[in-house]
């Protein structure tokens, strides 16, 4: 199972109304096709109601922690939401300074 499958078996646990999972590791340096190391995630969940948003980033990195070794994810941006704050949309990532140049 690859790094997305196994990262959304895991949030899964968190009961979301809504979840994606993006890999963005070929907008970032040394990429090569196959490559995962660089993931957003959005996540709605009951779970995070009542929740600051540094406390609903320690949930999920409490699922992703083995994920999070070395030579597995190397960055994870977390958008984590409950139902009455998701208006459908996350922000959009930045872009790394270390992207391959077209």
């Amino acid at each position: 199972m690859n790094l997305e499958q196994q990262l959304i078996e895991r949030l899964q646990t968190l009961a979301p109304t809504h979840l994606e999972v993006i890999n963005e590791s070929a907008g970032h340096g040394g990429y090569f096709p196959g490559k995962e190391s660089h993931f957003k995630v959005i996540v709605v969940s009951d779970e995070f109601q009542g929740l600051r948003l540094v406390q609903r980033h320690q949930k999920i990195y409490a699922v992703a922690t083995e994920l999070m070794n070395p030579g597995k994810i190397h960055a994870l941006a977390i958008h984590a939401y409950v139902a009455s704050e998701w208006q459908g949309q996350a922000p959009a990532s930045p872009e790394c300074a270390h992207a391959p140049k077209s």
